[in-house]
């Protein structure tokens, strides 16, 4: 049996048993040498154990893993989500300053940064740090609902009876700006009447770009109204920005009812690598019980993500509407998908399980269903930047 003690995501202590001496069906206590002295109280502790081979058994070589665990040591605690200004080499810090004299756009604009909101649909539209865009030209950051239906998803006929939330109408009833505590703040409300429901959107946004989104959702009466896919966030990236590196479930992808074989760990793959091309297109590549996640270029620039708890994310080279078969299958095959040439970000407080009791009407258990009522998500997008090796 193999151990390792992670804080953080990095290992910290390793051991191995070499003699359990137990029986089949039986169990024994161990008493491994783990401590927990010098680490830093803050951190999160995981314990990983492994049990291996100690010789070759027909067509498994020695060394093979057959059963493996992660252990909670001590548990996982999210940071304080309040924005906080930095300082600048001593000098005196610098509000970002709104500029609302453009006919379509509402512009934040700070040390090194611009952000602008389109102000006929509220949302965030332009990122740009140092010179480099970090939004797709055209694109906005928007709320989402809606997952390229499974095929349990199919077999519960999930995209006829959740269709409201594939495109629900968003109409935007206000928009406000004001400085507060030397930072840009930005709130819309929208109402979906398609619902009942009403949306609240709040940026706050400091002296060097980073931006906090809190997204919330006041439900209405309506008793009708289906569950939701997922609530969370939307965001189209240049196709430069291919690299993720990610602190939470994996390396493969992973849900809400299907996350229990993968380790949370510190990981770091391509956004190539997210894709898995099922028989059927259709949702792929979510990650669950996400600390933090990066999506990067090739020189290590970009965008880090930090939520109020932990979150989901995928980020593909498709869209949710390519992968999405609409109301009916098409027995398309994922090579005919066309790529996008962008990458597609999604950020979410949770998304529905995926079920697979059966693929001919079951739904996943209520736990991991996301019923019509109020909900809240908040994480903040700071820009990150690479930090060249001291030689």
């Amino acid at each position: 049996m193999e151990w390792q003690l992670l804080a953080d995501g990095e290992a910290v202590q390793t051991g191995m048993v070499w003699d359990l001496n137990v029986a089949p069906q039986q169990t024994a206590t161990i008493q491994l040498p783990v401590s927990t002295q010098g680490i830093c109280p803050q951190k999160e502790l995981l314990l990983n154990v492994s049990y291996k081979l100690k010789a070759a058994e027909t067509l498994l070589l020695a060394g093979h893993t057959i059963a493996y665990d992660q252990l909670s040591v001590r548990e996982y605690k999210a940071p304080d989500l309040k924005l906080a200004n930095q300082p600048t080499n001593n000098l005196a810090t610098l509000a970002p300053t709104i500029t609302d004299n453009d006919r379509t756009f509402l512009i934040v604009s700070g040390e090194g940064f611009d952000v602008e909101f389109n102000k006929y649909s509220g949302y965030l539209s332009r990122y740009q740090i140092n010179g480099t865009e970090l939004m797709e030209a055209g694109s906005e950051l928007t709320p989402n609902f809606w997952r390229a239906p499974t095929d349990n998803d199919f077999g519960a006929n999930l995209q006829n009876k959740y269709a409201v939330w594939r495109n629900p109408e968003l109409k935007l009833t206000s928009l406000q700006k004001d400085i507060e505590n030397g930072q840009a703040v930005i709130k819309t409300e929208y109402e979906i009447k398609s619902v009942g429901a009403k949306l609240y959107l709040i940026y706050i946004i400091n002296n060097k770009g980073a931006i906090q989104v809190t997204q919330k959702m006041i439900a209405g009466d309506n008793k009708e109204v289906p569950n939701l896919f997922r609530f969370g966030m939307q965001l189209r990236m240049p196709i430069a920005f291919s690299q993720i590196e990610y602190y939470g479930r994996g390396p493969i992808e992973n849900y809400s009812d299907r996350n229990n074989g993968t380790l949370v760990g510190k990981y770091s793959q391509t956004v190539a690598e997210q894709f898995h091309p099922y028989v059927r297109p259709q949702e792929t590549g979510t990650k669950t019980d996400i600390r933090w996640w990066k999506q990067l270029n090739e020189s290590g620039n970009g965008l880090q993500f930090v939520g109020d708890a932990p979150f989901s994310a995928s980020a593909l080279n498709y869209t949710i509407e390519s992968l999405d078969d609409g109301s009916d299958k098409t027995q398309r095959h994922s090579p005919e998908v066309s790529k996008a040439k962008f990458t597609n970000f999604c950020i979410d407080k949770v998304q529905m399980g995926l079920g697979c009791q059966n693929s001919w009407g079951a739904l996943p258990l209520e736990k991991y269903r996301l019923p019509y009522q109020d909900y809240e998500f908040s994480f903040i997008m700071m820009p990150t930047h690479h930090k060249a090796t001291q030689k």
